[in-house]
């Protein structure tokens, strides 16, 4: 078997673990945050199963670097497993992967490509926004000056930040919380972006077809 096929091979068969771990990943990390008096070896065992997931994620792109056989160029090839591996948070990502696998059947997607863009950029968003939410909060909450007491005013953060909305009312006011803003700040701005392109092709692509009709022409191809 060649390096392409081993690499698909090993793809297969780690892409359902590693979306697991994600989740685990995400759920432990939402428990250190919210659950404030979690004993301590309680949050002793959420940060080690975070670990043992990230650990997951190292193994696997070595693997797959070393499959590859691409050397250096393999990391950017594959920019968001590069990003994920160095960016904890980024690892709930990863189960877009699988929710993109779950829309094939025998090699072709079941939904169009405009549908299939707006629902990755949906799924994306609400993971990224959760994560996000989680980590300022964890650095925001206790900071002098702070504007964020609740999770729920770190939520409202995330999706006036996503939307692009930015009403100014809740913002982080530590060095690292406003990292992450700008983080979610240009993310925003690409998942809008591929969400609003997507729709007005799918709207172009039906008004082309419409005329198409009542010029008596058949539809035309992709």
């Amino acid at each position: 078997m060649d390096e392409v096929g081993r690499q698909a091979r090993w793809e297969r068969r780690t892409e359902l673990p590693l979306a697991v771990a994600s989740l685990v990943f995400l759920i432990m990390y939402a428990i250190q945050v919210l659950a404030q008096g979690l004993p301590g070896a309680w949050r002793d065992l959420c940060a080690a199963v975070m670990y043992l997931a990230w650990l997951m994620f190292v193994v696997d792109y070595g693997v797959r670097w070393r499959l590859s056989g691409q050397g250096l160029r393999f990391v950017p090839a594959h920019k968001l497993d590069t990003v994920v591996v160095l960016l904890p948070l980024l690892r709930p990502l990863r189960v877009v992967k699988v929710y993109e696998a779950v829309q094939r059947r025998h090699g072709e997607p079941r939904l169009s490509l405009y549908a299939r863009v707006i629902a990755y950029a949906g799924v994306t968003t609400v993971l990224l926004g959760f994560a996000c939410s989680l980590a300022v909060y964890d650095e925001e909450r206790g900071a002098p000056g702070t504007q964020m007491h609740t999770f729920g005013d770190a939520l409202w953060w995330a999706c006036a930040t996503l939307t692009t909305v930015g009403y100014g009312d809740v913002v982080p006011v530590t060095a690292r919380g406003r990292v992450i803003a700008v983080g979610l700040m240009m993310c925003g701005l690409a998942l809008l972006g591929a969400v609003t392109g997507s729709f007005s092709s799918w709207l172009l692509q039906v008004f082309s077809l419409e005329s198409d009709r009542r010029n008596g022409g058949g539809p035309s191809e992709d």
